[in-house]
């Protein structure tokens, strides 16, 4: 640290800040700005001159939960107010800078990449699709039925004569199609989840379990627990579901006579959390759960769309997997997010999940 009070960088710290896409400041013990990059000043709508020397509660009003020191802080879909007049909405972190004890670096990012579910809230527009796609999968299945009982009664009246195949087909093609639309029908239901205070590490062991049972033979799965975790408030099944779903998703990508290893981690995160709705509270979401694993991730682009229904990069896929994992998440108050992490680069599929404390209740897909 210098004489005049600010950090003595390197070029290539210096590079890596100015050339970030993130709006980035750094502050001193004392919450004054040090530095600050283009995209700060973007983001800010004034100028570094301007932006530099200042304190930071004279340039942002910081979401609930955040406290002045070199304690790390995150908040995901934060309503943030500029004091020189407007909002918006950003993933906002605060990361220590370990070297020097006090010192933070802030980043804000509007419009983050990170899949974030917990915040979301259907409009009048997707109520109206879900029960539409409700209505259809009903309607769909009654035909569906008929062909298929049709297609029995024909084979038994036919015996093994001629066209055995043929009825064989259509039985299995409207299983097929039924499959799809029970898979469908997931994201049709907004019935209430009834949240209760769960041990986070019996889940997965139990996920883990039904995994190696069912497709684990292309999986190698280690884990990495954190044993001083609180309860989670989940609904078990639904969790279980989300867990096996992603797990899945791992071996799916294993190419033949390949082992797709994967690592499961959990952890507690401080100051973690998630706007509740327009204005509303925030909700702490300090539970994480990882999946890592050594798969190839997803093309650059899809990641965007990534937990969009019917998007898959695999060629038998549906694209329904990750869609139900976020909605499944979202139903429980959480979020989950996707990224390409560590070296070598690995997938990770991050869930942050509210904490028990002693209270269990219900909660209204979101």
């Amino acid at each position: 640290m210098t004489q005049e009070g600010t950090i003595a960088f390197g070029p290539s710290a210096e590079e890596l800040i100015a050339a970030s896409p993130i709006a980035m400041l750094m502050l001193n013990p004392a919450q004054i700005v040090q530095r600050v990059n283009a995209a700060g000043e973007m983001l800010l709508n004034q100028s570094a001159q301007m932006i530099v020397g200042r304190a930071l509660p004279d340039l942002v009003a910081m979401p609930p939960g955040y406290g002045a020191g070199d304690a790390p802080f995150a908040a995901y879909d934060a309503h943030v107010a500029l004091v020189r007049g407007g909002h918006l909405r950003a993933d906002i972190f605060v990361t220590p800078m370990v070297e020097h004890p006090g010192w933070t670096l802030l980043s804000m990012h509007a419009g983050a990449a990170a899949h974030r579910v917990g915040s979301r809230a259907q409009g009048g527009g997707a109520r109206a699709a879900v029960r539409i796609a409700a209505m259809l999968a009903h309607e769909i299945k009654n035909p569906l039925a008929g062909i298929k009982g049709a297609a029995q009664l024909l084979a038994r009246s036919n015996g093994d004569q001629g066209g055995g195949r043929l009825t064989k087909l259509i039985q299995d093609e409207v299983d097929r199609v039924a499959g799809l639309i029970d898979r469908m029908e997931g994201f049709t239901d907004t019935r209430k989840l009834e949240r209760k205070a769960e041990n986070i590490h019996a889940i997965i062991d139990h996920a883990r379990a039904v995994a190696m049972s069912g497709f684990g033979d292309r999986l190698s799965i280690g884990e990495v627990y954190d044993p001083s975790l609180p309860d989670v408030l989940v609904h078990r099944d639904t969790m279980v579901q989300v867990i096996l779903n992603l797990l899945k998703n791992a071996a799916e990508t294993a190419e033949p006579g390949e082992l797709r290893r994967v690592k499961i981690t959990t952890a507690f995160r401080h100051g973690v959390s998630v706007a509740a709705a327009e204005g509303g509270r925030k909700l702490s979401l300090p539970i994480e759960v990882c999946i890592f694993d050594d798969g190839p991730g997803a093309p650059a682009e899809l990641v965007e769309h990534l937990f969009d229904p019917f998007v898959s990069s695999k060629p038998k896929g549906q694209g329904l997997g990750l869609a139900l994992v976020d909605k499944l998440t979202r139903d429980m108050g959480g979020i989950v997010q996707y990224a390409r992490e560590g070296t070598p680069e690995q997938t990770v599929f991050r869930l942050l999940l509210p904490r028990a404390d002693g209270q269990a209740g219900e909660l209204g897909a979101a």
